[in-house]
């Protein structure tokens, strides 16, 4: 069974123990609990939760780097609706704002890099 233990205090790896200290999906207790495993957790508050977001978006993008595939690009969307919901913002205008940018200064489907200005 899962633990809320507060804060995980623990630093070392034990025989058959890994310390993950990461934002992880709604499911993965149960997931692991399933497995016949037992571990530790706690609930962030909101400043960890955004940091934690953050770095699990960095995550995300290092591991769609590594393997550009649906599952990969789909686990970056996630990330990024939780980070929409938790800094309250609005969908509907990201999208507003993404097609009135994209109208005004192009997508990325030319390929250029921008190698230098001059004067």
């Amino acid at each position: 069974m899962c633990e809320n233990s507060g804060w995980l205090r623990r630093d070392d790896e034990m025989a058959g123990e890994v310390i993950h200290n990461k934002l992880v999906r709604d499911k993965i207790l149960d997931i692991i609990e399933s497995h016949g495993k037992q571990c530790s957790f706690h609930i962030a508050e909101e400043a960890e939760y955004q940091q934690s977001l953050m770095e699990k978006l960095i995550e995300e993008l290092q591991e769609f780097s590594q393997t550009p595939n649906e599952e990969e690009a789909a686990d970056i969307l996630e990330v990024i609706l939780a980070l929409f919901h938790t800094f309250n913002l609005d969908h509907t205008r990201v999208e507003e704002i993404r097609q009135k940018k994209l109208v005004e200064r192009g997508g990325f489907e030319k390929r250029i890099i921008l190698e230098k200005v001059i004067g």
